[in-house]
């Protein structure tokens, strides 16, 4: 990857985080590392991520000084910053305030695979950040989030929003969409009387690998930017 790629991938990825329907006015953001070493490429504050394009970008030191772009950098590219510079074989990470992690995340309870979105944390409870319900606007507050996080595909953050991370661009939006949805369809299970049937952590253990390869991110995440760009859907 380029950095003209890389760039192009946090456009694409913010589009498809829109088309999702991921977007909080302004807020939220995707960053994708920068194949030369120097940071992060992310958007530039201020820009909601349906409008974010290649002269909306800034690429943002290790130690978070803005070296191409405008304007200082997001409160928390610290969230980017530290995950990534931890886990070298991650490629992007994903932040946003997705309304049904959010809901979900207030109840306290058990993230279950009751259905195949639930299933990509194989049975077990999705993470959850404690640190802070306020920004990851410090070095250490976004190592706390690392820790949280662990090896998992996304994390939830109570009162605030999730986060999500991939080694590659798809899997890292399509981390963050899957895991809204699973709070969402819990949600709805909740509301109409609770939850009575789930899979086994054997079984979704089997749903996340026949469900959610590499092969099946890359398919969602193609669609969504189909529909970002407003591109036939089908052939």
């Amino acid at each position: 990857m380029t950095p003209a790629e890389a760039r192009g991938c946090v456009v694409e990825a913010s589009h498809a985080l829109a088309a999702a329907g991921q977007g909080d006015m302004v807020w939220g953001h995707v960053a994708v590392r920068d194949p030369q070493g120097r940071g992060i490429w992310i958007k530039a504050p201020g820009w909601g991520l349906e409008e974010v394009d290649d002269d909306r970008l800034q690429l943002v030191s290790w130690d978070a000084e803005v070296l191409h772009g405008e304007g200082a950098p997001h409160k928390e590219c610290h969230i980017h910053l530290e995950i990534l510079a931890a886990s070298p074989e991650l490629t992007c990470t994903v932040h946003t305030h997705a309304v049904s992690a959010v809901a979900f995340a207030a109840l306290g309870t058990k993230l279950r695979a009751i259905s195949h979105e639930g299933a990509l944390f194989e049975g077990q409870d999705v993470p959850r950040f404690q640190a802070t319900g306020g920004l990851v606007s410090t070095p250490d507050l976004g190592g706390a989030l690392v820790a949280d996080l662990g090896g998992a595909p996304a994390a939830l953050m109570p009162r605030h929003g999730l986060v999500a991370a991939g080694r590659t661009v798809p899997a890292g939006v399509m981390h963050a969409v899957l895991l809204e949805r699973a709070c969402a369809v819990q949600l709805t299970a909740t509301a109409a009387g609770g939850v009575r049937v789930e899979s086994s952590v054997e079984e979704a253990r089997a749903k996340r690998a026949e469900c959610w390869p590499d092969s099946q991110l890359e398919a969602g995440y193609r669609y969504l930017v189909r529909r970002a760009t407003g591109a036939p859907t089908a052939s």
